[in-house]
């Protein structure tokens, strides 16, 4: 890589502004006008190295306005009146890349440019319409856009600049293969961006190969600080966490809160048990119809759902400001994904709170998300429950309607620690006929 940057500035620079970075009149009234205002660290930093038209690779997290710092650039550098695609932007997950889509017809306003949303889930006549209607910068998730290339709908033989954005997570769901396929299509002389939020082996052995000395452009450690959000976590037994997320939640009477499951079994099972209880619940998860997915996204976004539980990979793609809680009602096993959770409160400056629930054997998994922000988690807990007796799991388990699997007991609720006792036990035993003591 041949330069890095880090996001600091001499001390006796000039404030920065969006017409510090070089940017043409046109897209400068047109940031005026949709609000934009000071450039956020990614974009100050990542928009000079882009306008190079050199390869750059952006490290920072999801929230910090990374659309615009790849976006502004571009538009410097296509032309509109060539009407066919000239910028592909991949993204990993359907509400991604609508969130790109939709946030970059703000920013290309009345310059000219049309954009097509490409992703799977939905028929393809909308999308085929808006490719024919000479869109020149299309976003996507890759395996539709094979679809559209395998049957002639694009062309990428022309492209100018290709964008992956949130690569590690493209990577994460297995995407790599049409990622490559894609890319060996489009022309060498390309321009490649590339952004992404952690720098695992896997997303530097993709720039290795299809980046030319790209610049580097590093506010990872800078976006890790996240002392804007309260963090708290609750020690609790498996078999309790339901009952501590409802007290909890007439605790906190969170505006609007987003719950984390890791599995996409645990997010139906708790948003049925949530609804069956409270309103204004619903389910996000990969396996739900792009319509339904869609619709509850629209819900969020305008405040109709006040809790919305989710799993990490569509969890991305959630950007909504109004979120007061994150609770992780399953710890993580990555601290990259607790970051990019509790990322989604706190959102462009505001406080915000995440609470994540550690059952007894977790407790290395808490132990690793600290070490790696460099910051203790508060130990919390709510008055007059008891949410952990020190029962160990194997693992989170998944049952029928109950988070520990299986029917309960006759005869009523366990008691707090574990199966019944023996009938006899704490007994002294008695003597033998003999006389003798049993041993």
């Amino acid at each position: 890589m041949d330069s890095s940057t880090n996001g600091s500035y001499p001390a006796d620079s000039s404030p920065i502004t969006f017409a510090s970075l070089n940017l043409r009149q046109e897209i400068l009234n047109n940031l005026k006008r949709i609000g934009y205002h000071v450039p956020s660290p990614i974009q100050a930093a990542f928009i000079p190295e882009a306008l190079k038209g050199i390869d750059v690779i952006g490290q920072a997290q999801t929230g910090t306005g990374k659309t615009a710092a790849f976006l502004l650039p571009v538009l410097e550098r296509i032309n509109p009146d060539d009407r066919f695609p000239q910028v592909l932007i991949l993204g990993p997950t359907r509400e991604l890349v609508a969130q790109v889509y939709e946030e970059g017809k703000k920013l290309v306003g009345d310059l000219g440019f049309q954009m097509a949303c490409i992703y799977g889930g939905e028929g393809f006549d909308r999308q085929i319409r808006e490719l024919r209607a000479g869109a020149q910068i299309i976003v996507g998730t890759p395996g539709r856009i094979i679809d559209m290339i395998r049957r002639q709908h694009l062309q990428i033989k022309k492209l100018r600049v290709v964008i992956l954005d949130e690569a590690d997570r493209m990577l994460d769901i297995g995407f790599r293969p049409d990622i490559e396929r894609i890319l060996k299509q489009t022309p060498t002389d390309r321009q490649t961006l590339l952004l992404s939020a952690t720098m695992p082996a896997e997303v530097l052995g993709l720039t290795n190969r299809y980046m030319m000395n790209p610049a580097m452009v590093d506010l990872s450690s800078k976006d890790l600080n996240v002392d804007r959000i309260d963090q708290r976590s609750f020690r609790v037994d498996e078999d309790r966490k339901l009952k501590l997320l409802m007290r909890l939640l007439v605790r906190e009477k969170p505006r609007q809160c987003l719950i984390f499951c890791q599995m996409k079994s645990r997010v139906r099972w708790l948003a049925d048990e949530l609804g069956k209880r409270i309103r204004g619940v619903m389910a996000m998860q990969g396996d739900m119809p792009q319509n339904k997915r869609s619709r509850v996204m629209k819900a969020y976004r305008e405040g109709e759902i006040r809790l919305l539980v989710a799993t990490d990979v569509v969890g991305r793609g959630i950007d909504v400001e109004g979120i007061s809680h994150v609770i992780n009602f399953d710890i993580p096993d990555d601290p990259d994904a607790y970051v990019h959770r509790i990322g989604r409160t706190g959102r462009m400056g505001k406080d915000g709170l995440a609470f994540t629930f550690v059952t007894p054997n977790q407790s290395d998994l808490l132990t690793a998300i600290e070490k790696h922000m460099n910051k203790m988690i508060e130990a919390d807990s709510i008055e007059g429950f008891i949410a952990c007796y020190g029962r160990k799991t194997s693992s989170p388990p998944v049952g029928r309607g109950r988070p520990g699997g299986g029917s309960r007991r006759p005869g009523g609720p366990r008691k707090p620690g574990g199966a019944k006792r023996p009938r006899n036990a704490g007994k002294r035993p008695r003597a033998s006929s003999s006389g003798s003591r049993g041993r």
